[in-house]
């Protein structure tokens, strides 16, 4: 059954007004576009019901919640200039119709930027600054990226310079970015507004180990939008940091958070989906409260950037429907393997479904979203 929803702590809720069975095949097929911010409706009734006088025929007429269909992936990246894939825009072909959804998120590992000077300098040792074209962007939006997210390690690889190239170059091609200090990331389908919240651990971003500040900006993105996502872009890296620890994880000496404790925190302070990435591999899924969790839906395009041995290779499209209140209609993994050069197709054997169910069972047991053998992902018993 779908799970009711849970009151929570400075996040009261607010039931979404019902549309007609004839409205919501629009809903289905809504565009996404920028919502400027506005206060939040009132709620109706969730269905109504008129019957005739006992002499005549009776005729009942239905309202029916809207919901809110998005497909999400982890990091992506398209190359780092001068690396760059021969024919940039078909790299998503192969991919292109099963993230196909009213809203596509992603993370947008690295900058979009002609910038010269990074933050590694010449004689920097184990670093990485990563940019590609500004005219990328157009393949991203050509894909069906609706919203990329810029909170994590590498937003600030070039700098002023790159985060503002790269917020132009998102916003002339369409896409609304989501993740620097401050930024919710507001889109709309039809009568539904979904805010997207994402935090780093890092000062440059919105900072999930700043939870006050954390708490506020959730609390804000729910007073905006019927449906609030938090993305997190968090926990250490590399085949080794699969599961999903429950304490605070470093990668390099750095302090990347506790993705359990700050998952639940997001959830109880107001979000209605949890995604993230950042490990380059794929973690576990878990049912808080009635809601998803997706600890890390690994690498998505990595061209030549990291390594796809392995479960490294293992990556996934994360598609979930939501009500206009946030409560869990149904979901779906489609299992994605990555060439060695990075490059994703469909996996029609669903190797990463079942790497995911084995880590969700592992690390949560019976609080774990498990992905049926087609791919489906039920509703919360």
């Amino acid at each position: 059954m779908v799970a009711g929803r849970h009151a929570r702590a400075g996040a009261p809720r607010r039931r979404a007004p019902g549309i007609v069975v004839a409205v919501v095949l629009v809903v289905a097929g809504g565009v996404v576009w920028r919502l400027a911010t506005a206060p939040r409706a009132s709620g109706a009734a969730a269905s109504t019901t008129t019957t005739t006088a006992a002499s005549a025929p009776t005729s009942t007429t239905t309202t029916v919640p809207p919901t809110v269909t998005l497909s999400a992936v982890g990091d992506t990246e398209l190359g780092n200039t001068p690396i760059l894939p021969s024919d940039p825009a078909a790299w998503f072909d192969s991919v292109r119709a099963a993230l196909a959804a009213p809203i596509v998120f992603g993370n947008l590992e690295g900058t979009l930027t002609d910038a010269t000077t990074s933050k590694c300098g010449a004689a920097a040792l184990d670093c990485y600054a990563f940019k590609v074209p500004p005219s990328y962007a157009a393949i991203y939006r050509a894909a069906g990226f609706t919203v990329l997210n810029s909170a994590n390690n590498h937003s600030d690889d070039f700098g002023p310079a790159g985060v503002a190239s790269t917020s132009a170059a998102l916003h002339a091609a369409g896409i609304v970015q989501a993740g620097l200090p401050g930024q919710i990331g507001l889109v709309r389908v039809g009568p539904v507004r979904v805010a997207f919240c994402d935090f780093a651990p890092y000062v440059l971003t919105n900072d999930l180990l700043d939870t006050a500040a954390a708490a506020q900006l959730i609390a804000r993105a729910r007073a905006e939008a019927d449906v609030v996502v938090v993305y997190m872009h968090a926990g250490a890296e590399g085949a080794a940091a699969d599961h999903v620890t429950r304490q605070t994880e470093y990668f390099l000496g750095e302090n990347r958070g506790n993705p359990y404790a700050f998952a639940h925190f997001a959830i109880d302070h107001g979000a209605d989906l949890v995604i993230a990435s950042g490990p380059h591999v794929l973690r576990g899924m878990e049912w808080y409260r009635g809601h998803l969790l997706a600890y890390s839906l690994g690498d998505f395009a990595n061209y030549e950037d990291f390594s796809s041995a392995g479960t490294l290779a293992l990556s996934g499209i994360l598609r979930v429907t939501l009500t206009a209140d946030g409560r869990f209609v149904d979901g779906r993994f489609t299992s994605l393997v990555l060439a060695p050069d990075g490059h994703a197709s469909v996996d029609p054997h669903g190797a990463a479904a079942a790497f995911v169910n084995q880590l969700s069972r592992e690390d949560f047991g019976a609080s774990a979203a498990l992905i049926r053998a087609d791919g489906s992902i039920a509703p919360p018993a």
